[in-house]
């Protein structure tokens, strides 16, 4: 198992904070530095705003040289796909080619309202995720030779040759966000690179994975890489634990001592030895990655942690050292 490190940027992260995450990630070995799409606070916080995802990359991109960067996900109804795959595009030829695009379809009604993005129904949100994975991947495809067109019931594109095209081969690898339900598995078989779920318990990693699967049976492929994202809280003991507990209770209003007493949903919570067994069931579970969201984004010592301690006792699958 693999573990990423993955950030909330509505939460009022600032560059100077970007650029230490992305180079403690490369001190110590976290190989994926993966954040949010959202403009808006999610909670309504008005002093904590965000930096715009793919612009926030881009930059990232260029004072970085080994960790992978990617969106966990980006709406599909923020952007037109034409617009997201150049700044993907941009983003793969800053970085040498270490860049990812997770895509999903949008969930945060008043964010839309607020930056005034249509939001329509479920169905239709989805309908147009669709045709943004038939467009991007078209973006990144298409050649003087065999221009790319499209018609869709929301796009419609007439014998596009994007230059330049992204370093990776075929293209970035696209990540699909979704909850397990029929048709975000069908759209990860059909059109991804990987399937992400988010906030998990064990028993419905093991659903939402074989819901997946069938999916990919249908479409005749084999398996997709299968990822988690969830709050990942550690310490290296006790203590630690409690204290950096503590410190996020206190960031996100929760009652003091309730994410040791009783974890949210999916969380994993524990001393870097408790995680690592949490993690390695997941692992059996059939997740093969996980993006620890890390509330605390100016703790650069958990992330090292995470790093040096947590990701070599899970790598292998093997007991604790």
């Amino acid at each position: 198992m693999e573990l990423c490190l993955m950030i909330e940027g509505q939460e009022g992260v600032t560059w100077s904070q970007w650029v230490a995450l992305a180079r403690t990630c490369e001190a110590h070995g976290i190989p994926k530095l993966f954040r949010s799409d959202h403009y808006l606070n999610l909670e309504g916080v008005g002093d904590r705003g965000s930096l715009d995802a793919w612009g926030t990359l881009c930059g990232l991109a260029a004072v970085t040289s080994t960790v992978r960067l990617g969106t966990l996900v980006s709406p599909a109804t923020f952007r037109h796909p034409s617009e997201l795959a150049k700044l993907v595009t941009t983003a793969d030829q800053i970085s040498g080619g270490r860049v990812e695009l997770g895509l999903g379809a949008g969930w945060h009604e008043r964010e839309h309202e607020a930056y005034g993005f249509g939001f329509a129904g479920l169905g239709e949100r989805m309908d147009v995720l669709e045709e943004q994975l038939q467009v991007v991947l078209g973006n990144w495809s298409g050649s003087a030779a065999a221009p790319f067109s499209f018609a869709g019931d929301h796009y419609t594109l007439a014998e596009l040759d994007a230059e330049p095209k992204p370093l990776q081969e075929p293209h970035p690898p696209l990540l699909i966000g979704g909850s397990g339900g029929r048709r975000s598995c069908l759209l990860a078989a059909r059109y991804g690179d990987e399937y992400n779920t988010a906030f998990a318990s064990l028993e419905e990693v093991r659903q939402r994975g074989e819901q997946l699967a069938q999916a990919c049976r249908a479409e005749g492929r084999p398996m997709l890489p299968y990822s988690l994202m969830t709050t990942v809280l550690i310490g290296a003991d006790e203590d630690e634990l409690a204290q950096r507990a503590a410190r996020l209770e206190q960031r996100i209003g929760a009652a003091p001592g309730s994410t040791l007493n009783e974890s949210p949903h999916g969380w994993i919570v524990g001393t870097v030895q408790d995680a690592a067994e949490q993690l390695r069931a997941l692992s059996d579970a059939g997740i093969e990655r996980v993006f620890c969201q890390h509330l605390l984004h100016d703790d650069l010592d958990a992330v090292a942690l995470l790093g040096e301690r947590l990701a070599p006792l899970v790598a292998a699958g093997g007991p604790p050292a």
